[in-house]
């Protein structure tokens, strides 16, 4: 059940663990125990909480051509099944997370199910600013694996990864849901881009979140996270990621947006490469 979304999930709470094992005593070598325990409890609240929501809008994904054949609207699992698989899935996650990690990573293991599910989920049928509740869930992991290593729950690292998470999402949904804006339109969701034929809304949206997070990195430069030459070398990087849009010209092409989608997909692995090496 989405299991690409899953595996990013995974990526970004082994990527957190990582960077605070770093500056603790013994660095990785003495939390390969701790890493696994801490990726299986995430990857069991991650599918549960995938699986309430496809119970949530099993009509709408039929209704759906990239959601279509997913398990429950292509009725290869009943509703009675993916029920049970959510809750047991979720409930498994949070309470390994709580026995065999730390107490606060089970917490914000619960809070990304509730968050995802019982805000996120419902929102779209209702406010377009759902797309920023979900990036809520989605940026948690890389501070729960930091959590999870042993990292302070309010230091700035952690929350540093979880701005860099939240403020990526935004503009790489933002061309998520233009491209796919009347599949979102005749399941009912509610999205900034309904309407927006020419794509000007949306372009102006994606340029505006991808200088926010420019500006996020920096300010990581400036408090002390990594060298300044990782904000030096990230601006042209967040440019690069902007040209597409920038030439748009609000055509109603969907090749430029299609570029951005693409640049966003890059964007990531090379960010969180280059912090991985110049993390201080």
């Amino acid at each position: 059940m989405k299991v690409r979304l899953n595996v990013f999930v995974l990526i970004t709470t082994l990527f957190g663990f990582f960077l605070a094992a770093k500056g603790l005593e013994g660095g990785m070598s003495t939390r390969w125990i701790l890493l696994l325990h801490t990726l299986i409890g995430t990857a069991a609240a991650a599918f549960g909480s995938a699986a309430f929501n496809q119970l949530m809008e099993i009509e709408d994904d039929a209704r759906m051509e990239r959601t279509a054949d997913r398990p429950l609207p292509s009725r290869r699992l009943g509703v009675v099944k993916g029920f049970v698989i959510g809750w047991g899935l979720a409930a498994f996650g949070v309470i390994h997370l709580a026995a065999k990690v730390s107490l606060v990573a089970a917490v914000l293991a619960a809070i990304t199910i509730a968050t995802y599910v019982f805000f996120y989920t419902p929102m779209k049928k209702w406010h377009s600013s759902n797309t920023i509740v979900g990036a809520v869930p989605g940026a948690i992991p890389p501070l729960l694996g930091w959590v999870g290593a042993g990292g302070a729950w309010e230091a700035g690292g952690g929350w540093f990864l979880f701005a860099l998470l939240f403020f990526w999402q935004l503009p790489h949904f933002v061309a998520i849901s233009w491209l796919c804006r009347e599949d979102y339109e005749e399941a009912g969701y509610q999205m900034w881009s309904n309407g927006d034929v020419s794509g000007g809304k949306s372009a102006k949206l994606f340029i505006g979140f991808s200088i926010c997070l420019m500006v996020l990195v920096i300010l990581g430069s400036w408090i002390g996270f990594f060298p300044w030459l990782v904000a030096i070398l990230h601006t042209p990087l967040v440019i690069f990621l902007m040209v597409p849009v920038l030439k748009y010209k609000a055509s109603g092409e969907r090749g430029p947006m299609r570029k951005a989608f693409f640049g966003t997909l890059v964007y990531l692995p090379v960010i969180l490469l280059g912090l991985a090496f110049a993390w201080s």
